[in-house]
């Protein structure tokens, strides 16, 4: 069966060759753990329970996971195993359980939560790059509580040249829009942890905060900005970024993310800010 789960649309046999996610039809796992430097709604005391898969379809060139992004790291499991894998870490008494670039392997996915939907009694997490169909996550309505959504461009040349998808914003933000659709409100625990919602995460770049701005601004005039939570991300680690992107081989500067900070707030979001102390490769799990 050709492969079109992502906006890439390969139409890659994956049986017998591997997609432009650089996956076959297996699920591939590279790393399972408890969490706790997600947003303190999804972390909380407990942790999140946190299931890296192998492969991506964005490729961005800085990405801090292409150890597994990039390349073949990974254990190939069953849509059972991956089952047991969140009731497993459902039993460590995590929060929820948190799909770490899920795109590729969403078809599995869906099947893997009908295997232990029964036992299943905590939060479905879809984190994801924001490079997504609308139509796939249409499909994801009542197997997943709360999407961690990345946006991470508005300029279609940025998004080019960083991720090799020009058409990565039209394509990010109709997907989040079917997002806040299928979800339509944030709810939470009384211990202050989602239990269904929207979040839209966006990683602030070197020389790029005017980009930042027009999604922040972008978004509100498009979406109802109560109806879900921003987190921006001051974390980017110029040491996964090729020689070759001299203008982002740097970190963030404390002016470049209080400036997108402070428009941020002046547009009335609410939400999560990350502290830059976390721009450190310390906070990058080892795979």
């Amino acid at each position: 069966m050709r492969c079109y789960l992502c906006p890439r649309k390969c139409g890659a046999d994956r049986e017998n060759t591997l997609g432009a996610c650089k996956c076959g039809e297996n699920i591939r796992v590279a790393k399972v753990m408890v969490h706790m430097w997600e947003e303190p709604c999804i972390s909380g005391e407990n942790g999140s329970g946190t299931i890296f898969f192998g492969g991506c379809p964005l490729g961005c060139v800085y990405c801090q996971n292409k150890e597994i992004s990039r390349g073949y790291v990974g254990e190939k499991i069953t849509p059972q195993e991956l089952g047991d894998i969140m009731l497993d870490l459902q039993n460590q008494g995590v929060h929820n359980i948190n799909l770490v670039t899920p795109t590729h392997f969403s078809d599995k996915i869906r099947e893997a939560i009908s295997l232990v939907k029964s036992e299943l009694k905590i939060p479905i997490v879809y984190n994801t790059s924001g490079y997504e169909l609308d139509t796939e996550i249409e499909k994801m309505a009542g197997y997943v509580d709360v999407f961690l959504c990345d946006i991470k461009y508005f300029s279609s040349e940025i998004s080019k040249k960083y991720s090799s998808a020009p058409d990565y914003y039209e394509v990010a933000k109709r997907a989040f829009g079917k997002m806040l659709r299928l979800v339509q409100e944030c709810t939470f625990d009384k211990n202050g942890i989602m239990t269904k919602g929207v979040i839209l995460r966006h990683l602030v770049l070197p020389t790029l905060r005017h980009d930042s701005m027009k999604i922040l601004e972008d978004i509100k005039n498009s979406f109802d900005i109560s109806s879900f939570k921003l987190s921006l991300m001051s974390q980017y680690t110029p040491d996964f970024c090729p020689d070759d992107y001299k203008e982002i081989k740097r970190r963030v500067t404390t002016f470049e993310y209080n400036s997108v900070v402070d428009y941020a707030i002046s547009l009335g979001y609410d939400g999560y800010i990350q502290d830059k102390s976390s721009s450190n490769t310390a906070f990058t799990p080892k795979f």
